[in-house]
């Protein structure tokens, strides 16, 4: 993938203030900046100065600081200096070992979760894969359905560890895919239908199929958008 240039001046983002009353105004500071990354807000490299947010933000850099340092814990920002950091660009290679980590835990998950998510839950994705199929809707709330979808089947699974390794997984994705000009929605939510449609027949070993056909779809996708 073609590398972003790094913008010499600060990103110009409108950031309303924070609910100064609350008692975790690092915690707020740090949801929003990570809405605003996962929401295409914020492009790779540009700079985040830390006195520059906590002043859009009407907060102390305190708390400033403590999400900048949350972020950036998570592999979502990079340090330019000891008082600005950039989001992260994710290279190609990383993405890739980040989809086959995907395939082994998700496969595995998924297998798992078969009998365990409800016809009420099965009903709901329905609804909505439905709805999303049928509207128009912008890339937000495609990446917010695809978060709720893939976490609540790892969660089904029983296993605590596997939400949030393939939560974290998917942001590292997110990050990759922030910067490249694939829009894959209508695919997506046609394999979302077969993956429901197997955990609504309760077939494990087609729910893993359907599993591992989505994702490597995923990096196909991106394997054509490369070589093209």
């Amino acid at each position: 993938m073609p590398s972003l240039p790094s913008p010499a001046q600060p990103a110009t983002i409108t950031i309303a203030p924070l609910d100064v009353r609350s008692a975790s105004l690092a915690e707020q500071a740090y949801e929003r900046l990570r809405g605003l990354i996962l929401d295409r807000q914020i492009p790779a490299g540009s700079p985040l100065q830390e006195a520059r947010l906590a002043d859009d933000l009407r907060i102390s850099r305190t708390p400033m600081r403590e999400a900048l340092v949350r972020l950036a814990g998570e592999g979502l920002l990079v340090r330019r200096d000891a008082r600005s950091y950039a989001v992260r660009a994710l290279g190609t290679k990383e993405y890739f070992d980040c989809m086959r980590a995907r395939e082994v835990i998700e496969c595995e998950a998924i297998g798992l979760a078969v009998g365990k998510v409800s016809d009420a839950e099965l009903d709901q994705l329905a609804r909505e894969v439905e709805a999303l199929n049928a509207g128009e809707h912008d890339e937000t709330e495609h990446w917010h359905f695809d978060d709720r979808f893939h976490v609540l089947i790892a969660g089904a699974s029983g296993n605590v560890v596997f939400p949030r390794l393939v939560e974290e997984l998917r942001v590292n994705a997110r990050l990759f895919r922030l910067h490249s000009p694939l829009h894959r929605q209508r695919e997506n939510h046609d394999e979302h239908g077969e993956i429901i449609r197997a955990l609504r027949a309760r077939d494990a070993g087609a729910a893993r199929d359907a599993m591992r056909a989505h994702l490597r779809s995923l990096q196909e996708d991106v394997r054509r958008a490369i070589i093209e």
